[in-house]
Order: C-alpha cells, then sequence, then structure tokens
C-alpha cells in the first residue's frame, strides 16, 4: 500500500501557506528515489514581494524587542531541536543521503548554534570614545540592518542556515529563507522550531521554490539590506553582479582543498585524513578533501595504505547503519560526478572505483563507488575543478616548497591541511597557504561553533566571515552618537 505524501507549505507573516502558484515539487530520497520525501511549493515571484513585503512590516517591532527576549526564543528553540533530533535526523538522511546519525548530529549542532548566539548578542555592544570636550559623550552602538535574506545548500541544510538564521534574528533583523530545493524540509524543521519558540508574524519567512522563480525578488528588491549565501561560485558571481550597491553580502562557495603529506608523517593519521576529509560525506562538502599531493619518499606506501581503506568502505542507504558513503544527493549532482569519472580516466590513472552502482540496495539509488586518481597534474580538469563527490586526485610534489606551490595552485582558498611531524612545515604551512581554514593533522572538513569560517579567493566574498562572535558584526551595522 502506498503511503500518502504530505505536503509542506511556506511560512509567510506568521501563516503557513500555498504559493500562490498552485504547483508543488517533489522531495526525493536519493538512496531510493520511489521514496518521497514529502511535496513542496513551487513559489513564484509574487510570494517571494509577499515574504519580503512581511519581513519588511515586522522588522521595526522586531528592532525594538529587548535582547533577552529575542535570547529566549533562540533557546527554545534550540530545545525543540534537541527533542525531535532523532526523528529530524531521520528525515535529513531521507532528504539528503547522509547517515542517521550525521543528520541527528546536524540538528544538534543546530541547537548549539542556537545556543551561541542566544548568549553571545548578549555581550555584543559598542564603545565610548575619549574625547577632549566636558560636555559630549561620544559612544557607538549595534543596529540591525533591516530585511535580510538567507539561502542555503542541499548538503549541510541543518547546520550551515543556523549560522545564518541565529545571529541575523538576535541581532533583531527580519529574514526570508529559501533552503535549497534539494533538501527543504530540514530547513523548514529550524522555521518550525523558530516559530513555535515564539518569534513574531513576519520576522521569519520561509520560501521553496526555483532559484531562478524566486531568486530576483529575494536578491534585488530595494527592500533587501544583505543577503547571507552558501553555494557554488557561479551563482555567488551571479548574485554579486545583480545586487544594488548597498546589499551587504556574505558568501561561501566552492573550494578545491588540498591535504598535503610530508615525508615525516604519520601515514595510517594521513590515510584517515584524506578519507574522512574527501568521503565521509560521500565528497559533498564545500571543505573537503580532493587533492592529495604527496611527496614521492612516501607516495607508494601512503598510495597503497590509502586504496586498501577506500576499497573497504561500506556503500549503501544513510538509513542503514554501519554505512561509511551514503549516495550522491541528486541526480543532477550523480550527473556532474560521472562526467567527471570520464574526464579522470582520459586525463589520468584511474586506481580504484568511479563504477555507477546499479545492483540489489542500490539500483533505486545515486551511488557511485569512491574513486582514486594517480599521476594526476595541477593542470588537469579534476585538479582544477570542483567535483563535490567521491574522487580523490594524488598528485606527486617533490619537496616542501613543491607541495605548496601546487596547494596554492587552485583559484579556490577555502580549506587546507598537512599531516607532518616537522614542527618547522606546520609553521611554513600557517603562513604561507592561501586559505582561510588551515588544518594540521586535522581533516580540512570540520569548523567550530565559535570559530569564524572563510575563505579566500574565489571561495568567499572576503567580506564577512561567518560563525563565532563575526558572525553578528555582519547582520549589524556600526551607529556613532555624539
Amino acid at each position: 500500500m502506498t503511503m500518502p505524501v504530505e505536503e509542506f507549505l511556506n511560512h509567510i507573516h506568521g501563516e503557513w501557506v500555498r504559493s500562490r502558484s498552485g504547483r508543488t515539487f517533489d522531495n526525493i530520497n536519493p538512496a531510493d528515489t520511489q521514496d518521497n520525501v514529502g511535496r513542496f511549493q513551487a513559489s513564484t515571484a509574487a510570494d517571494a514581494e509577499a515574504a519580503v513585503g512581511a519581513a519588511a512590516a515586522a522588522f521595526e517591532g522586531w528592532r525594538k524587542t529587548p535582547i533577552g527576549q529575542r535570547a529566549k526564543v533562540l533557546n527554545k528553540a534550540a530545545d525543540y531541536l534537541e527533542a525531535h533530533a532523532d526523528r529530524f535526523g531521520l528525515e535529513l538522511s531521507r532528504e539528503e543521503g547522509k547517515s542517521v546519525a550525521l543528520g541527528r548530529d546536524e540538528f544538534l549542532r543546530a541547537a548549539q548554534t542556537f545556543r551561541f548566539y542566544a548568549m553571545e548578542a548578549q555581550t555584543f555592544g559598542g564603545e565610548t570614545y575619549p574625547q577632549d570636550d566636558a560636555d559630549m559623550v561620544v559612544y557607538s552602538q549595534r543596529e540591525p540592518l533591516g530585511v535580510v535574506t538567507v539561502i542555503s545548500p542541499w548538503n549541510f541544510p541543518a547546520s550551515i542556515p543556523a549560522r545564518k538564521l541565529a545571529p541575523a534574528l538576535v541581532m533583531g533583523n527580519t529574514v526570508v529563507f529559501k533552503p535549497s530545493s534539494d533538501a527543504p524540509l530540514s530547513g523548514l524543521r529550524l522555521t518550525e522550531a523558530l516559530v513555535q519558540a515564539g518569534l513574531p508574524a513576519g520576522v521569519l519567512n520561509f520560501i521553496t521554490g526555483r532559484a531562478g522563480d524566486v531568486g530576483p525578488i529575494i536578491t534585488t528588491s530595494r527592500a533587501i539590506s544583505a543577503i547571507s549565501f552558501t553555494g557554488s561560485t557561479q551563482a555567488g558571481m551571479h548574485i554579486q553582479r545583480t545586487v544594488h550597491l548597498t546589499t551587504r553580502l556574505q558568501m561561501e562557495l566552492g573550494g578545491k582543498n588540498p591535504l598535503i603529506v610530508m615525508e615525516d608523517a604519520d601515514l595510517d593519521q594521513a590515510v584517515d585524513l584524506a578519507v574522512k576529509g574527501g568521503l565521509s560525506l560521500t565528497g559533498q562538502a564545500c571543505t573537503g578533501t580532493s587533492r592529495l599531493i604527496v611527496v614521492p619518499q612516501v607516495k607508494e606506501a601512503f598510495t597503497q595504505r590509502l586504496l586498501q581503506r577506500v576499497q573497504a568502505l561500506k556503500i549503501g542507504p544513510g538509513t542503514t547503519p554501519g554505512m561509511d558513503l551514503g549516495p550522491l544527493a541528486t541526480a543532477k549532482q550523480l550527473e556532474t560526478v560521472l562526467s567527471y569519472l570520464e574526464i579522470g580516466r582520459r586525463e589520468a590513472t584511474l586506481l580504484c572505483g568511479g563504477e555507477r552502482l546499479t545492483q540489489g540496495v542500490y539500483a533505486q539509488g545515486y551511488y557511485v563507488s569512491p574513486a582514486v586518481f594517480t599521476d594526476v597534474t595541477p593542470q588537469m580538469r579534476i585538479a582544477r575543478e570542483e567535483i563535490f563527490g567521491p574522487v580523490l586526485a594524488i598528485i606527486e610534489a617533490a619537496d616542501f616548497a613543491d607541495a605548496m606551490a601546487k596547494a596554492n595552485d587552485t583559484e579556490y582558498g577555502l580549506s587546507a591541511a598537512i599531516a607532518t611531524r616537522n614542527p618547522k612545515y606546520m609553521h611554513a604551512f600557517a603562513q604561507d597557504i592561501q586559505a582561510g581554514t588551515v588544518k594540521i593533522n586535522r581533516t580540512t572538513t570540520g569548523n567550530l561553533v565559535n570559530a569564524p569560517f572563510g575563505g579566500v579567493k574565489n571561495s568567499s566574498t572576503s567580506t564577512f566571515r561567518e560563525s563565532g562572535r563575526v558572525g553578528l558584526e555582519f547582520f549589524s551595522s556600526t551607529k556613532i552618537i555624539y
């Protein structure tokens, strides 16, 4: 018996409503395309205009709401997420493909993010300035920007929007939130948590649908004061070209992140870093390891150990315990990864993997076996372009200087790591690598809730970082009072 598919609604001006288009789209499980996770609203420009209008109307009241009350909303929303983390984690696994455990952890991290900003914002104030006039006092204060747009990706559909929504709301802004159409349910659950926690009508407006239909309104409207976007570099460049001069931008974009393996590295640890950093999320992380830059002294030994680990990985649905890799998140992503695998076969030497899996449990999913290429040079497309899949490229470097040059030979600069025991290498790497996030004997993936996160070069707009205290800076402006 086929179960009925639940329909989920937009949230505009405090009400759960259908799109004015009357159309919907399906949210398909990438591990089993016969499983429809839910039906979502195919919003139009009119829906987007309604969301922006509702946020604008609610701004004056929300900005005057005491900071303690705003913080209380975040804490209550965190309570809600923690109470429902098991169910929401299962939903996240079904819509995105990662394991249930990772999905649950992501919602718990979202709750942690809400609590961090609820506390941090209450210590985030202005300054007083010394001056020579006894009859004057000069001080600054932080004020919200107004209506802000949050656009989030599908690969971390709970944790990434959480680190945007929390500082935006607690600083007194009102929000139009559009999640990726490939994983919208997790974003809806964040919205649900904040709404039930007591947000006034219009403070947070949630819409789903195609970027081409709603994007121009929620990015170029003169009512929008700021945009926080995570996604591809190409999409970020398009937004940057089209927004108004006064629209503040915060963008976290693509990456082609290296792991350098030096001759003195603990090879078991280095392999662990490569596998966890490059494959644990099926390669679908902007900070994921994709380039393995290895010196000749250890290349053969490292490669053999890496192949043993990769070939032993268990591939299957995220809802099945014990799986190391899930499916790719969408049919489009599957097509992209398969096309790069063909390019890689022509450019370099494929050592293992790279096959579409279609039998048995894989028959209804977007599965690819993890691939390892060698004889890769920095000029090859698989070494230069973001693949966003389970593909590792081994690049030989003559020595540390050559490894650094090859690591920096990229348009991206999001995350980078090195495996070494040598403090000289560690310090030189930290000083000279062109990346916003630098890891030493750690995976390229992962960042703290309370630490800034962002990249350089084409991995970011190089304006404002996300996460940590600096997240509050982006969503506020400074006023000087004499």
